[in-house]
């Protein structure tokens, strides 16, 4: 049997993108999303993209964006619908599907939501250094597929013994992706009537979305 699942990341409090991904996903008869984090910050709609992923059931984690907006409304006593559903999402996620063990966090494992898995360069190529740093991190891990999200960068990448993907930012990168198992194949997917953009490291500012 073939389970084939949506992924989705840094979504940005940007719901057009968030709905045309959940869309193309269920066109193509996907029932399970994943959502690896950062669901707020930069943009302003946060209580619509909130309302896509609970529509569609999404299994979300927590990223940096959602605990640093736990924190700045902590003392709020309006009814916060987006808090109570950032109160309960874990730092990760581990499943078994088809026989494939799966961990899904923002960051990187165990449960970092801050350091990122950075591999590829402003030209979008892999960095040969990291590549060793990371294969070297992960190389007691115990899981077959490892997902992130965090970095704005686009990537599948065996280091060490486990398959990691990032599909990249449905805002920043134009990006979604589907991960087929047990063949462990991913597929990306544009949105915003744009090309995939691999890699979306700034400083000093927004990029350009």
């Amino acid at each position: 049997m073939t389970t084939r699942i949506g992924l989705i990341s840094d979504v940005h409090a940007t719901p057009a993108p968030v709905a045309e991904a959940l869309s193309l996903f269920e066109q193509q008869g996907i029932e399970q999303v994943l959502c690896l984090g950062d669901i707020a910050g930069y943009g302003s709609e946060l209580a619509p993209t909130v309302d896509f992923l609970r529509q569609y059931d999404c299994q979300s984690i927590l990223g940096n964006h959602e605990q640093w907006y736990l924190e700045d409304h902590a003392d709020d006593e309006t009814n916060d619908e987006a808090a109570d559903y950032f109160q309960s999402l874990p730092t990760s996620r581990q499943l078994n599907i088809e026989g494939v063990s799966v961990y899904m966090v923002h960051a990187s494992p165990p449960d970092s939501i801050m350091d990122g898995i950075h591999l590829l360069d402003q030209q979008g190529k892999c960095i040969p250094a990291e590549q060793l740093a990371w294969a070297g991190e992960l190389g007691c891990f115990e899981y077959d597929i490892l997902i992130v999200g965090h970095t704005h960068e686009v990537f599948c990448e065996r280091l060490g013994n486990t398959l990691v993907i990032n599909p990249g930012s449905t805002l920043f990168n134009h990006s979604c992706a589907i991960l087929t198992l047990p063949d462990c194949t991913v597929e990306w997917l544009p949105l915003s009537n744009k090309q995939v953009r691999t890699t979306c490291n700034w400083s000093g500012g927004l990029p350009e979305s």
